[in-house]
């Protein structure tokens, strides 16, 4: 086991982020007696669960020369998880007399982000944050210790750019801005419109086309059924479905499952592993997204590779630099705030001392008996963070 920090030793602590992973990091950090700056490059906190209608230019989200929009909520989403399960312990998500918007057990964004709100100011989070503030750079300061780290960033208003030393970064920034793709045979040929749905907020623009979403999960099904209400058609193609998968949903006599698309055409038609041919208008991938850390320089020590973010310590510390460098939200199929908080906490005490972590080699021995559990179970790199696989 590492020799333990000094006990209850405060540092300085950058938080890259004021979402739901970014807040409830300051909190505690502040709690373990750490001072704290957070960076946020949004005019207010909420991260991913600020609505906006704008939209990229490049409805793909690929052009690397982009204004990126960070929130990739649409205008009718609702939480998938009750209040009682997206709360943090000591501040749950009830439905507050004269400030809920949305008193539902499943509530829309809107709420969600207001309940963000009352927990920065009950906690007194806000004077913490730098807004409108871009982290350019993140990198280790060996030339001022061991375990430093020196940040630049921007401020928006002020065009002021810092550099700076921390002795310790925890990473909040989320993973749902930068779009992974299906790929498609043909697609470079069809002529029909292509997007991701990180740039989807209203049916609207959908009225009275065929429109094909790729995904399984919970943006395509909550999509699917949005614009289906104004589409001629919609189909949905997932590529975990038995090739000869077609079936009409129920409720519905414009909205069909299919099977993954087997390839496009020059036609516009879309041609599926079922057989089906249908010419299309738009598609959507529903497909996630990639972590990105285009801030981050460890001289290739942490890399993200197919999905995986590592080599990490329970998704958290990558041992080469902990405990100063460390990711919260990294997992999914997770209840995330429960788990920001608890991430956090463990963060918190670990560079306070109070809690020890082991050696760097255990750690690292840890991780790739992990990895080795997965390769063996076959289960693809871009999996090694959804919880629920083997653990070890």
């Amino acid at each position: 086991m590492a020799p333990a920090l000094s006990p209850t030793r405060s540092h300085h602590v950058a938080v890259i982020g004021a979402g739901p992973a970014g807040l409830v990091a300051a909190r505690e950090l502040r709690r373990e007696g750490h001072s704290v700056v957070v960076f946020e490059k949004q005019k207010q906190v909420g991260g991913t669960w600020i609505y906006t209608d704008e939209v990229e230019s490049d409805p793909l989200s690929v052009d690397p020369t982009r204004s990126v929009v960070h929130s990739s909520v649409y205008r009718s989403l609702r939480i998938n998880g009750t209040r009682e399960c997206t709360g943090y312990r000591d501040f749950p998500f009830v439905v507050r007399s004269g400030v809920s918007r949305d008193p539902r057990r499943f509530p829309s964004h809107g709420e969600v982000l207001a309940y963000l709100k009352d927990f920065a100011k009950e906690f007194g989070i806000e004077e913490m944050v730098r807004f409108e503030t871009e982290v350019v750079k993140v990198s280790p300061a060996a030339e001022e210790g061991i375990g430093k780290w020196r940040i630049e960033s921007t401020e928006k208003e002020k065009k002021v750019r810092r550099d700076e030393i921390y002795d310790a970064v925890v990473v909040c920034n989320g993973h749902y801005v930068e779009p992974r793709l299906a790929q498609i045979p043909g697609i470079s040929s069809w002529p029909g419109k292509e997007m991701h749905s990180h740039n989807y907020r209203i049916p609207e623009p959908f009225r009275d086309k065929v429109v094909v979403l790729i995904g399984n999960s919970s943006s395509a099904e909550d999509i699917s059924r949005d614009i289906a209400r104004v589409a001629k058609e919609v189909h949905v193609a997932c590529r975990s479905n038995p090739a000869d998968t077609f079936i009409k949903q129920t409720g519905y006599n414009n909205l069909w499952t299919h099977s993954m698309i087997e390839s496009v055409h020059e036609d516009g038609s879309v041609v599926y592993q079922n057989g089906k041919t249908i010419s299309v208008d738009i598609i959507m991938h529903c497909t996630g997204y990639k972590y990105h850390f285009p801030f981050l320089d460890t001289n290739g020590i942490v890399t993200v590779d197919d999905n995986r973010v590592g080599p990490l310590y329970k998704d958290v510390f990558p041992p080469a630099f902990a405990p100063w460098l460390s990711f919260i939200g990294i997992p999914w199929q997770v209840l995330p705030f429960p788990m920001f908080e608890l991430q956090s906490k463990w963060i918190a005490g670990v560079l306070s001392g109070r809690i020890p972590l082991p050696s760097k080699e255990d750690m690292m021995i840890e991780i790739k008996t992990f990895y080795s559990t997965l390769e063996v179970q076959g289960i693809p790199k871009r999996y090694t963070h959804r919880m629920g696989n083997t653990q070890v």
